[in-house]
């Protein structure tokens, strides 16, 4: 489970890397005047990973703990209540991964069609702190034959709405695999998806084209690219060869391209 909090917690990692390849070159804004992207934009917009992050791992947790019907499963941050169609979870002043204290209770409802590792959780004004959550956000897990590798994806139809009384909309799916080495250096994960994310009018488009991919060990993508757009400006993110390195090329729409240094 370790794994996983790393995995998800580095696709808040490529949420850092649109930030800064934004908000580092003008020539973008100059083919583009009438559109303006903000470092502040994309803050709020990919903070909804950030607050559902710790919440996924806790779901899965509580998953693959898979109570009997009428078991009770309880730690000192959330219980889960089993019955034959899924669970339901509480949260009481819950801290997971250095968020603000998460409240409420989740829904969850195994697949109907009985297929292994597939559930979906409700939210409904579900609190992080002062934000509220409305929605859905549904999860399929699954394994390959040889027992070397671990996918699973998450499709999202949420609503966030913002302390400030902003809206953030996220409709799309990522897709997760970890393939396991001999040691944390062989053991690496990739990224993919397409998903929107609505916030303050703006809509913005995000693509992977070839899936992120790195060491789990390692503190950056090493490679794989993604497209981003908002309101038709669109830019490519080309993250490398596979090297551990914190290098990334931005090309923007005018050909103009751009080697950043990706923040810690």
């Amino acid at each position: 489970m370790k794994i996983l909090k790393n995995t998800l917690k580095n696709l808040s990692l490529l949420a850092t890397v649109l930030i800064l390849g934004y908000s580092c070159s003008d020539d973008a804004e100059k083919d583009n005047n009438d559109i303006v992207l903000s470092q502040a934009d994309l803050e709020a917009v990919l903070e909804t990973d950030d607050i559902v992050g710790g919440i996924d791992v806790a779901l899965f947790e509580l998953y693959n703990n898979n109570g009997s019907t009428g078991k009770t499963l309880l730690n000192e941050c959330y219980s889960a209540q089993y019955t034959d169609t899924g669970y339901v979870a509480t949260f009481n002043n819950c801290v997971l991964n250095g968020t603000e204290n998460i409240n409420g209770t989740l829904t969850v409802t195994y697949d109907t069609d009985g297929e292994q590792g597939s559930f979906s959780a409700s939210y409904v004004d579900f609190y992080v702190g002062e934000i509220k959550i409305n929605g859905t956000r549904s999860y399929q897990l699954s394994a390959n034959s040889e027992g070397n590798s671990v996918s699973f994806s998450v499709t999202s139809n949420l609503t966030v709405e913002m302390a400030d009384g902003s809206l953030i909309s996220d409709e799309g799916e990522r897709s997760f695999t970890l393939t396991f080495g001999d040691s944390l250096e062989s053991t690496t994960y990739s990224i993919a998806g397409t998903w929107t994310v609505v916030y303050e009018g703006n809509t913005y488009n995000v693509t992977v084209n070839a899936p992120l991919t790195s060491s789990v060990n390692c503190g950056y993508v090493a490679a794989g690219d993604m497209t981003v757009s908002k309101n038709g400006l669109t830019v490519n993110v080309d993250f490398g060869d596979s090297t551990c390195d914190n290098v990334a090329t931005i090309t923007y729409p005018n050909g103009v391209v751009e080697e950043i240094t990706l923040r810690d």
